[in-house]
């Protein structure tokens, strides 16, 4: 849709959705969510837009990329609503996270970089594992707060096999030693670029038996250019949200 449009001009739905192609009732729906303003009537009842929806629109399909349908929407809503302050407060979250995934990267690539080898267990010794003790082992508990995620997490994770915690002899909990940290902080980074439990057990599984970074270069060339992407998408949303926030005046 062109931005020739006088602000008096009326458009049908149809109108509004063809040059994205959008269904009519994908317009109306982002109406009633509060993306685009409240639409004017004909004498009929039929909606109406002017070339502020069709701003509204180009806006919103622009955010998207970067900040997620969920956020885009609660942005323009927002600005609809006359919250600027509320608007600019999401997009910097958005900002504010998208740096910690480029920071949540750095680490894992230094962790990875940082990797000594793993000697793997003679199989004929030491059916049972030694307990851990001293700073070198931690428990479920403190392990789950110190990632930031739930106890419960971290059995999923073993059931997916992503680490192998050995069991206090005595107490029959688990105890994880300085590689079961490792390999933790190593899901959970990789989950929150975005991977799934069965891309990262065989790339944990490399990474142990390789002991550098190699095995991931691949995926982390490709976080590297999601983020990249995200970024420049971050961008081009907000000169769109830029062009709206001036016609609204």
């Amino acid at each position: 849709m062109g931005r020739n449009l006088q602000s008096g001009d009326r458009l049908r739905p149809v109108d509004l959705a063809r040059g994205h192609g959008l269904s009519t009732q994908a317009i109306r729906n982002y109406e009633e969510a509060g993306i685009l303003p409240a639409a004017g009537r004909t004498p009929h009842g039929y909606r109406t837009y002017t070339s502020l929806h069709a701003g509204a629109l180009r806006a919103f399909l622009a955010l998207v990329p970067g900040h997620g349908h969920r956020t885009a929407t609660s942005i323009m809503r927002a600005v609809n609503q006359g919250a600027v302050d509320g608007a600019f407060r999401l997009i910097d979250e958005s900002h504010a996270q998208l740096l910690d995934d480029r920071q949540t990267l750095q680490a894992v690539e230094s962790a990875l970089r940082d990797l000594e080898p793993i000697t793997a267990p003679d199989p004929g010794v030491g059916s049972e594992p030694a307990a851990v003790s001293g700073p070198g082992g931690t428990f479920i508990g403190p392990l789950a707060d110190k990632l930031g995620i739930r106890p419960a997490t971290l059995r999923k994770w073993e059931r997916a096999g992503l680490m192998r915690p050995h069991r206090d002899p005595r107490t029959g909990y688990r105890v994880y030693d300085e590689a079961d940290v490792r390999d933790a902080r190593l899901a959970h980074q990789l989950r929150r670029g975005g991977y799934l439990l069965e891309q990262i057990a065989p790339l944990i599984a490399q990474v142990r038996a390789a002991g550098g970074l190699e095995p991931l270069e691949a995926a982390l060339r490709d976080w590297h250019g999601r983020l990249s992407a995200r970024g420049r998408a971050m961008l081009t949303g907000a000169a769109e949200l830029e062009a709206y926030l001036r016609e609204r005046g």
